[in-house]
């Protein structure tokens, strides 16, 4: 069979529909427990990119059917030599080469363009020890490697024990550079008297500090001191062996964060602490929902600025924002979120709230 590889033409309605249930069968059946894939959002690349983010995808065809495909991620305003990739083979066409034609295809793209490295994230086996946490450790909870986009592995149809994206990760050369936990809260379960003492004692810790809530976009006035913490996240999250530098922020890019993620249909939910003295916005949480759930939300961002640790406005933060987010979506029922099996702080910030491990990724590093 003749085997195809070009660049996708986003007007290609057809291609697009078999590369969505592609991507769509590849993440019902690595991660079953998750809603379905977000159209919408996985189309977005496509025409509205993060900033500082080009995408470059690619289809591979066997004897001109759609089978697979790859979508790499060049950083163009910082981590230049970086890239990121997301790369989905058809369960149907595995072992006959597509996976392994698309990464050689993919890295070709990213020496044409300079890099020197490429990341990805698989399903693997939960670490050892996930369940449990200490409260040491950097205030910030972060994943690495997407431009901010969701990523889809390669793997498809998992037999138990059995994790064939973290394989064809090892078998392509890549190494683990960082162990990530995915930890879910159940909503419904939610224990709303222990969440309010939680929250209580956590502002009484805050003495000196406010908070303030939005939905969708931030206010103007807090721009600067939110791209300093996002700035931030990659600097204080663990990162393993991970060769990532921290990006750089400024409000001209926050807000085009946000544009894209308007484009998405992304809705977001975000507490802040405001520091009295200084009237700066010092700590951040960030809760999201795709345009295609009501149900499930997303925990991004949590940091708190270095100097201003010690205080819970972590907890505090997270806790106040379920309260804000449950406002809006009132039948939101489970939230997920990731965090690397070595940040011990956030970890035990999210098992006070109810958080438990329930499956674990990782980033995989190989060498251009």
């Amino acid at each position: 069979m003749a085997l195809d590889i070009a660049t996708i033409d986003r007007t290609d309605q057809p291609t697009l529909d078999a590369l969505y249930r592609i991507a769509a069968t590849v993440e019902a059946t690595e991660s079953p427990d998750l809603p379905p894939l977000c159209r919408r959002r996985f189309e977005a690349p496509l025409w509205h990119p993060m900033p500082g983010i080009d995408t470059r995808w690619s289809v591979a065809r066997l004897d001109g059917v759609p089978v697979g495909w790859v979508r790499v991620n060049l950083h163009l305003l910082d981590n230049t030599e970086n890239a990121s990739i997301e790369l989905a083979v058809d369960p149907a066409y595995r072992r006959r080469g597509v996976g392994r034609a698309l990464f050689a295809h993919a890295r070709r793209l990213l020496r044409e363009a300079g890099c020197k490295r490429v990341v990805g994230s698989a399903v693997t086996p939960l670490p050892d020890g996930s369940g449990g946490a200490t409260p040491d450790g950097p205030g910030a909870s972060a994943s690495v490697g997407s431009g901010g986009e969701s990523s889809v592995g390669s793997g498809g149809v998992t037999p138990v024990g059995e994790f064939p994206g973290a394989a064809f990760a090892a078998a392509l050369g890549a190494r683990p550079a960082l162990v990530d936990v995915r930890r879910r809260l159940d909503v419904t379960a939610l224990d709303r008297d222990r969440l309010a003492a939680l929250r209580a004692g956590a502002r009484s810790a805050a003495a000196g500090y406010r908070t303030v809530r939005w939905h969708g976009h931030p206010q103007s006035e807090h721009l600067a001191d939110l791209a300093y913490l996002e700035g931030r996240l990659l600097a204080d999250a663990p990162l393993g062996d991970l060769e990532w530098e921290p990006e750089r922020m400024d409000a001209e890019r926050i807000q085009g964060m946000e544009r894209a993620l308007d484009a998405r249909g992304v809705r977001r939910y975000s507490v802040a602490a405001v520091h009295g003295e200084s009237g700066r916005l010092v700590a951040w949480s960030v809760l999201s929902l795709a345009a295609n759930t009501t149900r499930h939300a997303w925990q991004q961002i949590t940091i708190v600025d270095p100097a201003h640790r010690g205080h819970r406005l972590g907890l505090l933060c997270k806790a106040e924002n379920l309260e804000h987010t449950l406002a809006y979506e009132p039948e939101l029922s489970v939230v997920d979120t990731y965090n690397a099996a070595a940040n011990s702080h956030m970890i035990a910030i999210n098992e006070q709230l109810g958080f438990r491990p329930v499956a674990g990724s990782t980033e995989w590093q190989s060498t251009i």
